[in-house]
């Protein structure tokens, strides 16, 4: 059973302004951060803006792809368009290393060729102000993926949370190199600030090949749909529970033992009430149930509860 139309239809919304306000944020921080780097020299400036261009490109990715996810099932897509996030996320993170790689190259270069860095004052004040739009939008992408669990969001939000932290490592670089002449702590803090983005892109990939090879809700989820269904009184065991993702959707069915001497309407109205519960604990997710008496099926090849 999906999410009635009401909460679905609040639910794109958000994922939709979402990626709206990553894409004006990511350009807005290229302009910033370009007319900084211009100024400064600086190859920590060059990290940060290199990674807010790919953060722009990867939101803009992301726009198309939540709104291709969030097309409606159809005759040739039953289960829906909802991996078009994953697939997102898993291109996102190999531009992403593609730039942390590209920064390394540069860090090592400015480390065998040290270069002044000028203008520090003109650099720390668009980092300054990098971090408080950063923070604004890092904020609303976690409303968002609380509410929908929106795997290209949160991706999207890996990306800009990382920026935080490259934001203060830059500021760190200009004031050590621009005010007290340390010129190697630039490309220093250019090498960890690609560490940031690299280790970012290992959780995205991550995130999207889970779901894409379907992987099972984690284990607490699993025993929390174990514990909703076996509270019914009239449900004595279920089995073969299988579990998977979809974009902002779950999917999970089992087998729920009941009595074999009830009737199939009762058994039907049991296998609607546990689907209920589940819906409750688990909004967003498409329930399937198959009733089984009790006894009469014996363990077989997969997991048993």
């Amino acid at each position: 059973m999906p999410l009635d139309a009401k909460t679905a239809a609040e639910n794109a919304t958000l994922m939709k302004r979402a990626t709206y306000a990553a894409v004006c944020v990511a350009v807005l921080l290229v302009v910033l951060k370009a007319g900084a780097l211009w100024f400064t020299g600086s190859v920590a400036m060059l990290g940060t803006l290199l990674d807010s261009l790919l953060d722009g490109s990867a939101s803009l990715l992301n726009l198309v792809a939540v709104r291709h996810a969030l097309t409606p099932a159809d005759q040739e897509h039953r289960f829906g368009h909802g991996k078009a996030e994953a697939l997102a996320g898993l291109g996102q993170s190999f531009f992403i290393f593609g730039s942390a790689g590209y920064i390394v190259y540069e860090s090592v270069e400015r480390i065998m060729t040290p270069q002044p860095v000028s203008h520090s004052a003109w650099g720390i004040v668009v980092t300054v102000i990098a971090i408080g739009m950063t923070l604004g939008l890092v904020a609303f992408q976690r409303h968002v993926v609380s509410r929908t669990r929106s795997l290209a969001i949160e991706a999207d939000s890996i990306h800009y949370r990382g920026d935080l932290l490259m934001n203060l490592s830059v500021i760190a670089a200009l004031v050590l190199s621009g005010f007290l002449g340390w010129e190697w702590t630039d490309p220093v803090f250019g090498i960890l600030i690609a560490g940031l983005i690299a280790w970012a892109a290992a959780q995205i990939a991550s995130n999207a090949f889970d779901q894409l090879m379907d992987r099972e809700l984690s284990e607490d989820e699993r025993e929390r749909i174990k514990t909703v269904a076996l509270s019914h009184p009239d449900v004595i065991n279920i089995h073969d529970l299988r579990t998977r993702t979809s974009g902002v959707l779950s999917f999970i069915q089992f087998h729920l033992e009941l009595d074999p001497e009830i009737t199939l309407t009762k058994a039907h109205r049991i296998s609607d009430e546990v689907e209920d519960e589940i819906m409750k604990e688990f909004p967003g997710s498409e329930v399937l149930i198959h009733q089984d008496p009790a006894g009469l099926e014996p363990l077989s090849r997969l997991e048993r509860v």
